[in-house]
């Protein structure tokens, strides 16, 4: 007796591949976008230096990686390239002279941290009764609060300054062209969203950040 002939499979419609292809490059995308949105969250992203304030450390249109994690586990160091929102302070200032934000985001150097007495005195920033030897500092120019607004009552290291706990004070490296800490004063944790690490544009100039 022959054997009955099976039935056969029902063939996949080339629009039921399409879809099923079109759905896993869906997941394939998804899965990407999670993991760039949670890396640039909590790990890193790339940020890119809009003016002159850190010249000439940073250059204008330079491309930087700031890393997020560090911060988590260890306190800033003096000498570190932060990038942070801008502190109550800074707002505040702005708000009086009826200027907006310019951006979302400030990079500067860490100059003092938690404990640190500050002031300007002869050109120069001393810490702790020492003057800082700022090699970084654009033209060795000198450091003065005459760079910031008339309109300001007293700017912050019009006078010696301590920095309290979990504050920072930040200065640009570009002294005479840099609206920072000495005007408006300091900078807290919470503000911090972390440490330029890394400069991978212009090709020319990538490298670590000092």
């Amino acid at each position: 007796m022959p054997m009955p002939t099976p039935p056969a499979m029902p063939k996949k419609s080339f629009f039921f591949s399409i879809q099923v292809g079109w759905r896993e490059a869906a997941k394939t995308v998804g899965l990407s976008l999670l993991l760039a949105f949670g890396i640039r969250s909590f790990v890193a992203e790339a940020r890119f230096i809009p003016s002159g304030s850190m010249e000439p450390t940073l250059q204008i249109h330079d491309r930087l990686i700031i890393d997020k994690v560090t911060y988590q586990f260890n306190p800033p160091q003096r000498g570190d390239i932060i990038v942070f929102h801008p502190p109550q302070s800074l707002r505040q200032q702005v708000d009086q002279q009826n200027d907006p934000l310019p951006m979302d985001t400030i990079i500067k150097r860490l100059i003092g941290i938690p404990g640190d007495q500050l002031e300007l005195k002869d050109g120069a920033v001393y810490r702790n009764q020492v003057k800082i030897q700022e090699q970084y500092v654009a033209h060795k120019a000198k450091t003065s609060v005459q760079v910031c607004p008339a309109s300001l009552s007293q700017s912050f290291l019009a006078l010696p300054q301590v920095v309290p706990a979990d504050h920072y004070l930040v200065l640009g490296d570009n002294r005479l062209n840099s609206y920072d800490g000495r005007c408006w004063g300091l900078v807290s944790r919470s503000d911090l969203l972390g440490r330029a690490v890394f400069r991978y544009w212009p090709v020319h100039r990538i490298g670590n950040l000092e």
